[in-house]
């Protein structure tokens, strides 16, 4: 249980608080409605449902309170930053999963509230002529309230033998209400990884509904038509509903009840987000006069091409970051995110990006990789880049110890920490060990990144630090018959016949169970950082390995404790 805490406990710890304060508030606002007298002759029409209706109205505020916040990333960016601590600053990244989860519960508390309403206004209907013969003319009696100055009414539906779906319409709350909750259906189903990866455009569209989203969500409750009693000092309900037919001549009763439309709360809970989120696109939009040229293509195989674009004045960067790029030419709207594979020393920033949908196609043909000519920088396209923003692999020298783990393009990261180190090793002397490895299902996908693991190779051999780099690439398919025995025939030579270095090619998977026990042996007492960009099921591999191989607390017969931090890249 300990070593799970290492990587979840923060996580988990947050989840809890945040269920904990959803469960407080939806349990205050039920007893609010259930039990308030202000609310007594309300609840005569509409039962229960009223207050299952404006509890989960009180965590719908919250939850659409905190799914903008996620989505502001200069912000997170700067607290990442600010914060130091590595546990805070772990929870940072887990932000894209944050929002999911406060958008799940939003689509609960949505069917809820939804669900609870349409009783509630079915009921304002049927108040009119009950099929209740006990409280029949009790109902009638409060639905035929007068529309007054000081707000005697209380049923806003007025008339009797209405089409509930006309009348629903005509109210603010109802025809707001639909809106947002299809606007919500569209972003939700649009927004699943199978969208995401190969129709991003559909995903990236849908979600800007969120703008309309929250317009409703603010008018949603301006016409007050959920109401309360204001004179309960001059008519106790307790004492008058069973008088009714007495009001205004009973002694106890001499004042009719007078309601006021409880006044709009939503507003308040998202002004501080929506504001933070405007700051955040007024930083995008002095971004995007930023133009940056693209000054090198380079097509790799494997579908994965290159761009080498010349930094903007004041760019600075840090190893492992990324940016969102847009292309003009291609949409003024879409921006989509990828690893910088640039050093900070470099005079350029560069990023490799896989040909996966229809917007990276349109940029590689908007690049001339398919046609047989060497474009000149004026016939490229000009590009917009909004960043850096920070991520996990930030953290890679706060650990004496790092392990690399990236599977086919989710090398990139380490592409950019590897050339910050050779760069300048003084930068990175915390720093002791690094355990790369490679992950691959095809051997031409080598060929981009063969170069600077060649480099460091030389670079770290002259400086005699051979030991600072450990690699470990493997292939898991991509190879026949003819190449296995012209790999069998090569299998002596002092370099790997595939990618020409002096480590050789392992085949297949890697066996985590024995490559980290081979590291905690080697690192005993040690926090060591695992850093993964690639695929979700082995992410979830790697994440039980290093709560499975990290030691409990310290105790008396065992004083050192190993640990291993999974970080992995979230954008």
């Amino acid at each position: 249980m300990a070593t799970w805490l290492i990587n979840e406990g923060p996580t988990w710890l947050l989840i809890t608080i945040w269920l904990m304060v959803n469960v407080g508030l939806f349990v205050s606002s039920y007893l609010q409605f259930a039990q308030g007298k202000e609310y007594f002759y309300l609840r005569v029409i509409l039962g229960h449902a009223l207050p299952v209706a404006r509890g989960s109205a009180a965590c719908l505020n919250l939850n659409c309170m905190l799914v903008m916040l996620p989505i502001c990333r200069n912000l997170f960016s700067f607290a990442r930053g600010a914060f130091h601590c590595r546990y805070v600053r772990r929870s940072f990244d887990k932000s894209i999963r944050f929002h999911k989860y406060f958008a799940y519960m939003i689509c609960l508390q949505t069917a809820i509230h939804t669900g609870a309403h349409c009783f509630n206004f079915e009921r304002f209907v049927q108040a009119h002529d009950s099929s209740d013969l006990k409280l029949r003319d009790f109902l009638y009696a409060l639905s035929q309230l007068p529309i007054t100055e000081n707000g005697t009414y209380m049923n806003p539906v007025r008339k009797p033998n209405v089409e509930p779906v006309i009348e629903l319409f005509r109210l603010l709350p109802g025809s707001t209400g639909v809106v947002i909750t299809l606007c919500l259906i569209l972003m939700v189903s649009s927004a699943t990884d199978f969208i995401r990866r190969f129709y991003f455009e559909v995903f990236w569209f849908t979600h800007h509904l969120f703008v309309i989203f929250f317009i409703g969500l603010i008018l949603h409750g301006f016409q007050g038509v959920v109401r309360y009693q204001t004179n309960i000092n001059e008519h106790d309900p307790d004492v008058c509903h069973a008088k009714f037919e007495k009001w205004g001549k009973d002694p106890d009763c001499l004042v009719y009840p007078h309601f006021s439309g409880k006044s709009p709360q939503a507003w308040k809970w998202v002004v501080v987000p929506l504001s933070l989120y405007i700051v955040e696109c007024i930083i995008r939009l002095y971004r995007r006069h930023q133009k940056v040229f693209i000054t090198k293509v380079v097509k790799h195989p494997c579908d994965t091409i290159q761009l080498q674009l010349k930094r903007a004045g004041g760019f600075k960067m840090e190893p492992g970051q990324y940016v969102f790029l847009q292309c003009p030419v291609i949409s003024r709207l879409e921006w989509h995110p990828f690893t910088l594979t640039s050093a900070p020393s470099d005079d350029y920033i560069s990023v490799h990006i896989r040909r996966v949908g229809d917007w990276t196609n349109a940029l590689a043909k908007a690049c001339f990789i398919d046609d047989n000519i060497t474009p000149t920088p004026d016939q490229l396209p000009i590009m917009t880049v909004d960043g850096p923003f920070g991520t996990a692999t930030e953290d890679v020298f706060t650990y004496k110890v790092d392990v690399f783990i990236g599977t086919g393009i989710g090398v990139t990261p380490f592409a950019s920490v590897l050339k910050y180190i050779s760069a300048s090793r003084s930068h990175s002397s915390f720093l002791e060990k690094v355990y790369f490895f490679w992950i691959c299902p095809n051997p031409k996908a080598f060929q981009w990144f063969q170069d600077l693991l060649v480099m460091l190779e030389k670079k770290f051999n002259k400086i005699g630090e051979e030991q600072f780099l450990s690699y470990h690439i493997y292939l898991t398919q991509g190879w026949d018959a003819n190449q296995a025995g012209h790999l069998m025939l090569h299998a002596e030579d002092s370099k790997d016949p595939i990618t020409r270095l002096q480590q050789k090619t392992f085949f297949g998977r890697p066996r985590w169970d024995i490559i980290f026990t081979d590291i905690k042996q080697a690192h005993e007492g040690e926090d060591i950082g695992v850093f993964f960009c690639g695929s979700k099921p082995l992410s979830k591999i790697l994440l039980k390995t290093c709560n499975k191989f990290s030691d409990p607390p310290v105790t008396k017969t065992n004083t050192k404790r190993t640990r291993f931090f999974f970080n992995k890249e979230n954008f």
